[in-house]
C-alpha cells in the first residue's frame, strides 16, 4: 500500500520554503546580535560598578562581543556540516563539552592578546586568571551550544509531531475511503432479478422499483465524496432499500421507521445505518422461513444521536466477539476513525427472538 501526498509540488510552495528559510536566518542573526550585545552590556555594567570605564575597555568588550558572534557562528557551521544535531545524547554532549572547551581556549587567547595590545589591563597577569578566564568563556560557549541544540531539538520534535499527525490523517483518510469502497449493497443482483419478474406482473410497481434502485446506486456511488450526510438522507436511502427487499421477501418482511424530528438534520457518516439494516435482514430475517420485522428508531439524548435497529432473529455471543459476518467490525472501525472513543456501537440479543443494534454518535462533531 502506497499513500500519495495530497500536497502538490508547485512554484508557490518553493517560494514559501525560501521565505521560511530567509525568516529563519533573520531570527538566527537577530538572536545572535541581541544575545551577545546583552552579554557585553551586562558585563560593562558590572565592570563600571567596580572600576572606571576607559575607551580601551569599551573597545575590548566590543571586540569580545564580535568575537563571540564569529566563534559561535563558526561552531554552528561545524555542527551543521557534521550533522551533530542528529547524534544521540551521549555523543552530542561529548562534542558540546569538547568543542566548548577548545573554543573557550581560542576565545581567551583572542581576548588576552587584544587586552595586551590595547593596554586594557591594570593588574599584573596571574596564572589563576588564565584558568578562570578559560573556564568562564568555555562556560559561555557551552550554554550557547546547549541553547542552540535545545532550540533545534524542540523544533525537530514539533516538526516530527506535525508530520506524524499529517501521516496519521492521511492513513485515516485512506482507511475511510477503503472502508467506504467495501460498503456496497449486496442485494443489487437480487433486486434486479426481482424487478425483472415484476415487469410483467406489475409494470407500474416495476417502474417505482427501478427508481428506488437508481436512488440507491446514486447514493452508493456518491458516498466517497460525502464525508457526512443528514440523517434524513440516510433514512430515505434505507427506506428505498427496504422497499426493494420487500419485493423479494414479500409478506416475510415488515418494517417501521420512527425518526425523531429533531434528529433529521443531524449529520452522520453515510451508509452506516444502511449497513446495520442490511446486516439485520441478511443475518436475521432472511434465515427465518416466516420472515420477521425490522424497526429503526432515532432520538437525541445526553448530547448524542441514538439510533436503534431492531430485527427478528438471533445470533451467538461468540460471533459478536469475532465481529464476523455482521458488518459490525467495519462499522466500529469507521466510528473509531471519525469519532475516536466518543461514539459507540453495540449489538445484543433481547428476549429470545430479537436482535438490537444501538448506535451512539456525539453531536457537534
Amino acid at each position: 500500500m502506497q499513500l500519495k501526498s495530497s500536497i502538490p509540488f508547485t512554484p508557490n510552495r518553493v517560494t514559501s520554503d525560501n521565505k521560511s528559510s530567509m525568516s529563519r536566518k533573520k531570527i538566527y542573526w537577530l538572536s545572535q546580535v541581541s544575545g551577545w550585545f546583552l552579554f557585553v552590556l551586562v558585563n560593562l555594567i558590572v565592570v563600571a560598578s567596580f572600576e572606571k570605564l576607559t575607551w580601551q575597555r569599551l573597545v575590548l568588550w566590543l571586540i569580545i562581543g564580535i568575537s563571540g558572534i564569529i566563534i559561535t557562528h563558526l561552531l554552528r557551521k561545524i555542527i551543521r556540516k557534521n550533522n551533530w544535531l542528529n547524534l544521540g545524547i551521549g555523543k552530542g554532549l561529548f562534542r558540546i563539552v569538547t568543542s566548548s572547551f577548545v573554543s573557550g581556549i581560542i576565545y581567551y587567547g583572542i581576548v588576552f592578546a587584544l587586552s595586551e595590545l590595547l593596554h586594557a589591563r591594570d593588574e599584573e597577569f596571574r596564572s589563576g586568571q588564565l584558568i578562570s578566564g578559560i573556564i568562564n568563556l568555555s562556560a559561555i560557549i557551552f550554554f550557547w551550544m546547549l541553547a542552540y541544540f535545545a532550540v533545534h531539538f524542540f523544533e525537530n520534535y514539533k516538526k516530527k509531531e506535525i508530520e506524524s499527525l499529517i501521516w496519521e490523517a492521511a492513513v485515516k483518510d485512506y482507511e475511510l475511503k477503503t472502508l467506504k469502497s467495501q460498503i456496497n449493497p449486496h442485494f443489487m443482483f437480487n433486486a434486479m432479478n426481482s424487478i425483472r419478474a415484476l415487469i410483467e406482473e406489475d409494470p407500474e410497481a416495476a417502474k417505482t422499483a427501478i427508481t428506488k434502485l437508481s436512488n440507491l446506486l446514486r447514493y452508493s456511488l456518491n458516498m466517497e465524496r460525502m464525508e457526512m450526510v443528514p440523517l434524513q438522507d440516510e433514512i430515505e436511502n434505507v427506506r428505498d432499500y427496504l422497499d426493494l427487499e420487500r419485493i423479494r421477501f414479500e409478506d416475510r418482511l415488515k418494517y417501521k421507521i420512527n425518526i425523531d424530528q429533531k434528529s433529521r438534520a443531524i449529520e452522520i457518516p453515510p451508509m452506516m445505518i444502511q449497513t446495520l439494516v442490511e446486516n439485520g435482514i441478511k443475518h436475521g430475517i432472511s434465515k427465518r422461513t416466516d420472515g420477521g420485522e425490522l424497526i429503526v428508531n432515532s432520538k437525541i439524548e445526553n448530547s448524542h444521536l441514538q439510533v436503534q435497529i431492531k430485527n427478528t432473529g438471533h445470533f451467538a455471543e461468540d460471533d459478536l466477539k469475532k465481529s464476523k459476518g455482521f458488518g459490525i467490525s467495519n462499522t466500529k472501525h469507521r466510528l473509531n476513525l471519525i469519532y475516536g472513543e466518543k461514539a459507540k456501537l453495540s449489538i445484543k440479543n433481547e428476549d429470545s427472538d430479537l436482535v438490537v443494534a444501538e448506535l451512539e454518535i456525539p453531536l457537534g462533531e
